[in-house]
C-alpha cells in the first residue's frame, strides 16, 4: 500500500505540474504556442534511443569515482574514450544536458536502484533520470527512428519496476525531506545553478547583414524596450554593453522569445558570452588597415565570425588553425558563408605545427589565443562544452567545485606552451590572451612566465603587458593595470584577459632626425626637409652654400608632426622618457652652437606625463619676396591656439637655417 500511496502523490504532482506549466507560458502569437507545446511534450515524453546512448557515454567519461571504502557499484572499466555520434546540435546538447543530470543525481539514482534491487550501468541510471523526470510515464516518440536493442530492454526493465522505483525515490525524498530531488543537491551546487539562469544574455550585431539602427527598429517594432543598464530590466527591454559597441544584453527570461526572432534565425544577431566580444575588439584595436589575425583554436565558430564582421572594411584576413576534419570545414564554410564572412582562411595544422616562418602569415600582426582551460568561472558548463568545443570532464569539476592539482599543471602546462610559440613569430606585434579561469595558474602566472622566458630572442623587440583598450567603467577588484578581470557574479562569467604587444624600437637609439625620418615615411613631413647624416652633408656642402633657404612649415604640417610626435610618444609610454632624453642630449648639442633657439608655445591644457617628447614649436612666417617660397600661405587662417595639441610645454633646439631677408626697402638684407 505504501507504494500504491505513493504513486497517487507522483501522479497528482504530475497533474499540478502540468497545469502550472502551461499558466506559466507566455507566448506572443498562436504558431509560437504551437510550436512551443509541441516540444515541450516531446521533451516530457522522452528522447530517441541515440541520445539515450550518446548520454551514457558521456556519463561513462565524467561519472564520480568513489573511494575504495565507500563503492557501492562498479562501472567497469572507463579507460578507453567513447566515441559520439550526434544527429544534430539539438541531439548534441540534450546528451550533454541529460548526462549531467545523471551525474548531479548519481547517489540518489544508485540508492534507488539498489533499493529496488536493480544493479547500475552507465545507461540504466542515465534512463533512471529520464523516467522519474517523467513522472514515471511511458516515453511516446513522435519521430521515430532505427531502434537500438540495448535501449529498448532497459526501457521494458525500468517500466516494469516504476512502482518498486517511484518508492524507492519516495523514501529518499522523505529521509532528506525534499519537496523535489533538486533540495537533495548541495547548496554550492543549487546555488550555481541559479547564478547561471539569472545570467544576462549577450549578442552581438552582424553588421553584415544588418546596421545598427535598423537592430533598434526591429527590436521596437517587436516589442522590445531599450534602457539604459541591466539595472532597468523589465521583462521586454534590453541596454547596450558597456565595453563593446556592437554587443546588446537582454534579460536572461527572454531567450526562448528571442530564438523566435527573424534577427537570430538570420544570423543578425547572434547569442554568445561576453568573454569571447571583449577577446575580439582587443584584437581588432592592435589592428592596422591590412594586418593579418591568426585564430590559435578554433573554438567557438562565432568567435571567427565576429571577427570577420569587425575587420568588414579593412584588407585583413582571419586564419583559424586546427580545422582538421574535412566535414567540419565543409560545415564551417556553409556556416561562414550564411553570415557573409569572406575573410576566413581555414587551417588544418594545430596552432603549434605551424612554424613562425610560414609564408601564409606572413602579414599576421595579431594572435588571438583562446586556449583550452579549467573554465570553473563559466555559469552554464553545457554552453560553454558545446561553444568552445571543452572537455566534457568541465561538468565534473563544476559540480565537485574545483579542479584536481594534475589537471590544472597539465593544462597550465600546456597554456604556456601555446603561448610562448606565439612569441616566436618575429613579425607578429601582439598577442591576446584570454580564458574563462578563476586559477591564477592558468592566468597571471601562464603570462609571466611567457614574459621572463625571453623566448621571442634577441633579434626582435621584446612583449610587455599592455592594459586594455576597451572602456572600463565597473573595473573589477580582482582587475589590475594590465590584466582585466571580471569574477563570476550574477551578470557575468568569468574572464581574464592580457594584451601583450611588442616594445617600440627605444627611444634612446633615436635622434631627432630618425623620429622625423619616421614621421616622413608616413607622409606626414611634407615640405619638410629632414637634416641628413654627416655623409651626405659632406656630399651636398657646395650645394647648401648656394641654397640657405628653408622650407616654411605651414599651420596643417605642423599639426600632423605634433600628432605624429605624440602617437610615438603614446605608444612608448613605459619606456621611462627615454625619447625625451634622447631630444635633451641633442639639445644640449645644438646649445653650443648657437643662442638662437624656438619655443613651443604653452598648451592650455598640459599633460603631465614625462614620457611625451619634445615638439619642434612653428616659426614665424617670413617675407614672400623669395620667389623659391612664393607658394607657401603669407597669413594665418586662424588662432594656432584653435589647433592647438594638448602636449607638455617642452622645447627643441635645432641648427640655425640661414635665412636672407630682404628689407621692405629691398636695398639691402639682415639676419633674422
Amino acid at each position: 500500500m505504501p507504494s500504491s500511496k505513493s504513486n497517487l502523490v507522483s501522479l497528482d504532482e504530475d497533474v499540478i505540474n502540468d497545469i502550472s506549466d502551461l499558466s506559466e507560458m507566455k507566448i506572443s502569437d498562436e504558431k509560437g504556442s504551437i510550436e512551443k507545446s509541441t516540444m515541450t511534450l516531446i521533451e516530457k515524453n522522452g528522447y530517441h534511443d541515440s541520445i539515450y546512448i550518446n548520454a551514457a557515454k558521456i556519463f561513462q567519461g565524467i561519472h564520480n569515482e568513489k573511494p575504495q571504502d565507500r563503492i557501492l557499484v562498479r562501472y567497469g572499466d572507463d579507460t578507453a574514450s567513447p566515441m559520439l555520434t550526434f544527429k544534430d546540435e539539438y541531439s548534441q546538447r540534450v546528451s550533454y544536458e541529460l548526462a549531467f543530470s545523471a551525474l548531479k543525481y548519481q547517489d540518489l539514482l544508485e540508492k534507488i536502484l539498489l533499493d529496488s534491487c536493480a544493479y547500475p550501468c552507465h545507461l540504466l541510471v542515465v534512463m533512471l533520470y529520464d523516467l522519474q523526470d517523467r513522472k514515471f510515464q511511458a516515453r511516446e516518440i513522435v519521430d521515430e527512428e532505427e531502434p537500438v536493442a540495448e535501449v529498448r530492454k532497459i526501457e521494458h526493465y525500468l517500466y516494469s519496476f516504476k512502482t518498486k522505483l517511484a518508492a524507492a525515490l519516495a523514501r529518499c525524498r522523505i529521509k532528506h525531506d525534499a519537496l523535489s530531488i533538486e533540495y537533495i543537491l548541495p547548496e554550492t551546487v543549487r546555488k550555481q545553478e541559479r547564478r547561471a539562469s539569472a545570467l544576462p544574455l549577450y549578442a552581438w550585431i552582424n553588421t553584415f547583414k544588418i546596421s545598427l539602427q535598423d537592430v533598434f527598429s526591429n527590436l521596437k517594432k517587436k516589442g522590445f524596450t531599450r534602457v539604459e543598464s541591466m539595472s532597468d530590466f523589465d521583462h521586454y527591454t534590453y541596454c547596450m554593453d558597456q565595453h563593446c559597441h556592437d554587443v546588446l544584453v537582454f534579460p536572461s527570461s527572454l531567450k526562448e522569445d528571442l530564438l523566435n526572432l527573424d534577427l537570430f534565425a538570420d544570423y543578425k544577431l547572434l547569442l554568445q558570452d561576453k568573454s569571447r566580444s571583449l577577446a575580439v575588439h582587443s584584437v581588432h584595436a592592435m589592428l592596422n588597415t591590412d594586418d593579418d589575425v591568426v585564430v590559435a583554436h578554433m573554438g567557438s565558430r562565432l568567435t571567427v565570425a565576429h571577427m570577420s564582421v569587425l575587420t568588414n572594411h579593412s584588407m585583413s584576413r582571419i586564419f583559424v588553425c586546427g580545422v582538421k576534419s574535412p566535414a567540419k570545414e565543409a560545415e564551417l564554410r556553409n556556416l561562414f558563408r550564411h553570415m557573409g564572412c569572406k575573410n576566413i582562411q581555414l587551417l588544418h595544422e594545430d596552432f603549434t605545427e605551424i612554424g613562425p616562418t610560414d609564408q601564409r602569415l606572413q602579414k599576421a600582426k595579431v594572435i588571438l589565443l583562446l586556449p583550452q582551460c579549467s573554465g570553473v568561472g563559466v555559469g552554464n558548463p553545457i554552453e560553454f562544452i558545446l561553444n568552445e568545443h571543452g572537455d566534457a570532464g568541465l561538468l565534473r569539476d563544476l559540480f565537485q567545485g574545483s579542479v584536481s592539482e594534475d589537471k590544472l599543471s597539465i593544462l597550465a602546462e600546456r597554456q604556456l606552451e601555446e603561448l610562448m610559440h606565439a612569441m616566436k613569430f618575429n613579425k607578429v606585434q601582439a598577442i591576446v590572451y584570454c580564458t574563462s579561469s578563476v586559477y591564477p595558474e592558468e592566468n597571471e602566472l601562464v603570462v609571466n612566465k611567457a614574459l621572463e622566458s625571453g623566448v621571442e630572442g634577441n633579434k626582435v623587440q621584446p612583449y610587455r603587458l599592455v592594459p586594455p583598450v576597451f572602456p572600463i567603467h565597473c573595473k573589477s577588484k580582482a582587475s589590475t593595470e594590465f590584466f582585466f578581470k571580471m569574477e563570476p557574479s550574477e551578470i557575468s562569467n568569468c574572464c581574464f584577459l592580457a594584451i601583450l604587444e611588442r616594445e617600440k624600437d627605444s627611444s634612446e637609439n633615436l635622434s631627432v632626425q630618425d623620429i622625423l625620418a619616421r614621421a616622413a615615411a608616413k607622409g606626414l613631413l611634407d615640405g619638410i626637409v629632414v637634416e641628413k647624416s654627416k655623409k651626405e652633408e659632406k656630399k651636398k656642402k657646395k650645394l647648401k652654400m648656394t641654397q640657405h633657404a628653408s622650407h616654411i612649415i605651414d599651420n596643417s604640417i605642423e599639426t600632423k608632426l605634433e600628432e605624429f610626435l605624440h602617437h610615438e610618444a603614446v605608444s612608448n609610454i613605459h619606456a621611462e622618457g627615454s625619447a625625451s632624453k634622447a631630444v635633451s642630449n641633442i639639445k644640449q648639442k645644438t646649445v653650443n652652437k648657437t643662442n638662437c633657439y624656438i619655443q613651443l608655445k604653452k598648451a592650455t591644457n598640459p599633460v603631465s606625463d614625462s614620457a611625451l617628447p619634445k615638439v619642434l614649436k612653428r616659426t614665424s612666417n617670413l617675407s614672400s619676396a623669395s620667389k623659391v617660397y612664393e607658394r607657401q600661405p603669407l597669413t594665418r587662417k586662424a588662432r594656432a591656439e584653435d589647433r592647438m595639441v594638448v602636449l607638455k610645454p617642452v622645447e627643441i633646439v635645432l641648427p640655425p637655417v640661414i635665412v636672407p631677408y630682404l628689407s621692405p626697402q629691398g636695398n639691402r638684407s639682415r639676419m633674422p
